[in-house]
């Protein structure tokens, strides 16, 4: 076979490649995973709600063929009951079966009474005859008398009569091996038996159309349920899926930087509440935002301090101002210590935000601590005229790193020496209590102001009017001390003390003496 060389042909040969693609496109386009929520929402509700109109609809028809039979079964009962009463009154009368076969027409006004059928009009005689001329009308031939088929309500109107020896005496008897009888009692003694064939399975004309009408009833109910409960579906799943595409827009805000945005959190539903927690993520976020932001900017500050003080001296050196000698040295080496220092604590910050600040924890008494701090910092606090006074339980417990408490110790040690007016105060308790050893620390004026109270463990910050960056700390002391107090599982809390400064209050974990608790 040549090879295809005109394009034209070329596009017109089919590939099997651009099939499957298709196919492929097909399936790809109908994996619930790539379907949207509303989608999914509304083919889940339609879904249930045909199963429960189809399953309503098959209940309530078998529902209604089953009430609909019996109730003509109980029909036909009580109409062949009637009849047989009506044929023993006739037997009562005449004595015999006998006048059955004389009076046809009899027997089908009876049959036709029972049955609820109206009777036939009787044959008018030919024109230019009269009747008292006229012989007697010959015996109606049962083919003739027998009702037709199609009757509403009624079982098939073929009937049998058999007299006490199960003899037919009326009706076609082909039909007694399939016929149901009912005895005839007159005077408590069967005289006959009045048979009649059950309801065929392929009801009359009339019944089915009747059965047919109440399906279609049926089916245009179930598809009015189905239809208004699609309508409410695909509104719920709208009405759904807009809150969730609230939600998807302040998600893509947060993700471009937009910290203000808030969204309805009205309702109790579980959107709602998912709302509530998207404000206050959009909160913490914006916080935190801020926070690093005002963290820089500090460090920044903090850096540039000590750096332009090094500068100065150095350019005073340089330009001959200063004669290099061991004051400027000195001066040199206090600046370059302070930067030391603040790179340090920003060094600790950061292991302790990483959780790299290592703790090597025993059972310890803290008491030992703050004895060994009181005696190292006496005279310091001799100096600066405060007057220490401890009030410690022994025997208290904890697991802890006795170096990083120390230092924890220390910083709120330099903070009392720092910022407490002489002449001072210093009161340090602890006892254990509840299973938490408590630490009080409190020293005399100044104090601070309520709204600083809370921030003092936040990192870089000072207040201003009580401190200065000449003699104060670098301002990451006290955010190291909260660090090493939680990473002991413990709190450090500031308030007012009693002696007119500040308070702090540190609560750790006691273990009972000798092991863990």
């Amino acid at each position: 076979m040549k090879p295809v060389t005109d394009p034209a042909l070329r596009h017109a040969v089919p590939e099997p490649e651009a099939g499957a693609a298709a196919v492929h496109g097909w399936r790809a386009r109908l994996d619930p995973r790539r379907l949207r929520l509303r989608t999914k929402l509304f083919l889940a509700i339609a879904g249930a709600n045909a199963v429960l109109a189809l399953a309503a609809y098959l209940v309530f028809s078998w529902s209604f063929d089953r009430g609909f039979a019996e109730q003509l079964r109980r029909a036909d009962t009580a109409r062949i009951a009637a009849l047989a009463a009506q044929l023993a009154q006739g037997y009562g009368v005449e004595g015999s079966w006998d006048w059955i076969a004389r009076d046809r027409i009899r027997w089908d006004n009876m049959t036709r009474d029972a049955l609820g059928l109206p009777r036939r009009s009787p044959v008018p005689p030919p024109p230019g005859s009269s009747i008292d001329d006229d012989p007697p009308p010959a015996p109606v031939p049962q083919s003739a008398a027998a009702p037709p088929r199609d009757l509403p309500l009624v079982i098939d109107p073929r009937l049998v009569l058999l007299d006490a020896q199960r003899v037919v005496v009326a009706g076609r008897a082909k039909a007694v091996p399939d016929a149901v009888f009912k005895p005839v009692v007159w005077q408590a003694q069967t005289v006959g038996f009045l048979g009649y064939l059950p309801r065929p399975e392929r009801e009359a004309a009339f019944e089915r159309a009747f059965s047919r009408q109440q399906s279609l009833k049926f089916a245009a109910i179930a598809l009015v349920m189905l239809l208004a409960s699609l309508l409410l579906g695909a509104g719920l799943a709208q009405w759904l899926t807009r809150r969730v595409r609230t939600l998807e827009r302040g998600t893509r805000a947060l993700i471009q930087g937009d910290y203000a945005v808030r969204l309805e959190s009205g309702g109790e539903d579980e959107i709602a509440w998912l709302a509530r927690d998207f404000n206050r993520l959009a909160v913490t976020l914006g916080e935190a935002r801020n926070a690093r932001q005002q963290w820089i900017a500090d460090i920044a500050h903090e850096l540039r301090t000590p750096l332009a003080v090094l500068r100065g001296e150095i350019e005073a050196l340089q330009d001959g101002v200063r004669v290099l000698g061991p004051g400027s040295l000195d001066s040199l080496a206090q600046e370059v210590a302070r930067l030391g220092r603040l790179i340090e604590d920003l060094h600790l910050l950061s292991l302790s935000d990483l959780g790299g600040l290592s703790y090597v924890k025993e059972d310890m008494d803290p008491a030992d601590l703050l004895d060994e701090l009181l005696a190292v910092q006496r005279r310091a606090l001799e100096e600066r005229g405060i007057l220490a006074v401890a009030d410690l339980q022994r025997g208290a417990r904890v697991l802890g790193d006795a170096t990083r408490l120390a230092q924890v110790f220390g910083n709120l040690m330099q903070n009392t020496l720092r910022y407490t007016d002489a002449p001072g105060r210093l009161e340090i308790t602890l006892r254990a209590d509840g299973g938490r050893v408590e630490i009080d620390w409190r020293d005399s004026s100044p104090g601070v102001c309520d709204a600083d109270l809370a921030r003092l463990t936040d990192r870089l910050f000072r207040v201003e009017n009580s401190r200065s960056r000449a003699g104060g700390g670098s301002g990451l002391g006290l955010a190291i001390a909260r660090a090493i107090v939680e990473a002991h599982e413990g709190t450090l809390t500031a308030y007012h003390s009693p002696l007119g400064g500040l308070g702090w209050r540190l609560s750790l974990p006691a273990i009972a003496e000798g092991g863990r608790g």
